[in-house]
């Protein structure tokens, strides 16, 4: 039998021990994250302490993500390793853990008592309408608190410059989300998290806020969305479906300003989400500020590339009628005909679902904190129906269009507001054998001449400048003090 326990000394960790020669090696294999034990023993008894907590893109040492990790154990040659006693369920400050069989079970920090269905009713009636005072605070949530990204991370940096008296918080899945310096974290469904929610002055989301938010009197939320749409969003989405449309106008009706790139994306938005007689404030991206002032030198090296390395980065969206990252490109086989690094980057709602792909000269990038880095980062963009489009073309850098469910996509599933055939700034292939051929074509004048014309249309107030405008508004209209 091999034994199991957690244990705090040196922060939380699994810890695994057995009679006989020590194992070749002991990991922790997520779809996210690996972990490799320590491996102490001389021959009689083994030990392997197994960290919770992992170091990614050169970043802070921090809690495991949430999810199943499988132990891995590769034995010595001829021993034979015992089954791990299971262990009860443990809170250990960052993280929750249990063992079952070979499986880790991890999950966020948020006492059993709470994660319920009453536990969470609870919490609800405590924070969400209590007549307490309003916190000079900002409360801070990206993609359902994934990561800390886009445009609120944007804002969080230029407020803590302009306003380094105001607290901010920012809500997150669990404590392997990396939040700004100074900043503080709070995980979605705590004590903490519906306090700091239901007072903070203003709330900067680039979604849906969730768990029945009702805005108190006094707050204000600031929708910074996370894109200008070419599907159809929202009231606009094919078939008229009653729950979703009075769900799209509850959602919306919680937005007090709503922030948009450009002219047409603020139209198209204000009309998806029913938000005709609010403000509408037309900035730019903040998120794209550092495509006009940043260097990507230090993602490359956080991501290991060599420099002078040709970086192809692969975007696509999520589809709604599958979990996981579509799978029309072999990465592998594309580095190597493409003769470039290949960064795989999946839609923030395919984190949790998929795995890191693998392979030669290919990197997945799905759980890198910011976008906007790897955008800077790229030589050029493969991308499909995804608004990361409309955030690449500021840097003017090329950009391809794999679109081998383009009928189904536009039929079906979404639709979209104009023809990407016609209007897309790059050439627009069917499978991964044309894409390779275009790749290797310089681009032509019809692509040139769409380029301008499409940076002219959805990146005017992309200028480096847009996280300023949007704080001194934020500032000027008094939503939190200076102090």
């Amino acid at each position: 039998m091999t034994d199991a326990r957690f244990t705090t000394d040196g922060g939380p960790a699994l810890v695994l021990s057995g009679e006989g020669p020590r194992p070749a090696s002991v990991e922790l294999v997520g779809r996210r994250a690996r972990v490799p034990a320590a491996l102490t023993g001389r021959g009689k008894t083994w030990r392997a302490v197994l960290p919770l907590r992992a170091r990614r893109w050169g970043g802070p040492e921090l809690p495991l993500p949430t999810g199943d990790y499988d132990v891995q154990v590769t034995a010595a040659e001829g021993v034979a390793v015992s089954e791990p006693a299971a262990l009860a369920l443990a809170q250990l400050g960052t993280v929750r853990a249990s063992l079952d069989g070979w499986t880790l079970r991890v999950g966020p920090p948020v006492d059993p008592a709470y994660d319920s269905g009453e536990g969470q009713d609870a919490l609800e009636r405590r924070y969400a309408h209590r007549a307490a005072r309003l916190e000079n605070a900002v409360f801070f949530e990206s993609f359902y608190g994934r990561n800390a990204s886009c445009n609120p991370l944007a804002i969080d940096r230029e407020l803590a410059r302009r306003a380094p008296g105001v607290t901010r918080y920012w809500s997150v899945v669990d404590l392997s989300v990396s939040v700004p310096e100074g900043a503080v974290a709070v995980v979605e469904g705590s004590p903490e998290w519906w306090r700091a929610r239901g007072s903070a002055r203003l709330l900067v989301v680039n979604d849906w806020l969730r768990r029945r938010f009702s805005r108190r009197k006094g707050q204000i939320v600031l929708q910074t969305w996370h894109g200008t749409p070419l599907k159809r969003l929202a009231l606009h989405r094919p078939g008229f479906d009653p729950r979703r449309a009075i769900a799209v106008l509850r959602e919306s009706r919680r937005w007090n300003v709503l922030l948009a790139q450009n002219p047409y994306a603020a139209r198209i938005l204000g009309k998806a989400y029913a938000f005709l007689s609010r403000p509408v404030w037309v900035e730019g991206y903040p998120r794209n500020d550092v495509l006009v002032t940043g260097d990507g030198a230090a993602t490359r090296a956080s991501l290991g590339i060599r420099e002078g390395e040709r970086v192809l980065l692969y975007a696509p969206t999520w589809r709604d009628d599958r979990d996981e990252i579509v799978d029309f490109v072999d990465p592998a086989a594309l580095a190597a005909a493409a003769d470039a690094v290949v960064l795989v980057r999946g839609h923030s709602r395919t984190l949790q679902q998929g795995k890191d792909a693998e392979g030669p000269r290919v990197v997945d990038v799905t759980g890198f904190p910011d976008t906007s880095l790897l955008l800077l980062a790229a030589d050029a963009l493969i991308t499909d129906y995804s608004s990361v489009m409309f955030d690449f073309s500021v840097t003017g850098k090329p950009m391809y269009f794999l679109v081998p469910d383009m009928e189904h996509y536009r039929g079906e599933l979404r639709g979209f507001y104009f023809d990407l055939a016609v209007h897309a700034p790059g050439p627009v292939v069917r499978s991964q054998e044309e894409l390779v051929a275009a790749l290797s074509t310089a681009p032509d004048a019809a692509h040139a001449m769409r380029y301008a014309r499409w940076r002219e249309k959805f990146n005017s107030r992309d200028d480096g400048h847009a996280a300023e405008r949007v704080v001194a508004r934020i500032l000027d209209q008094g939503f939190v003090d200076a102090g």
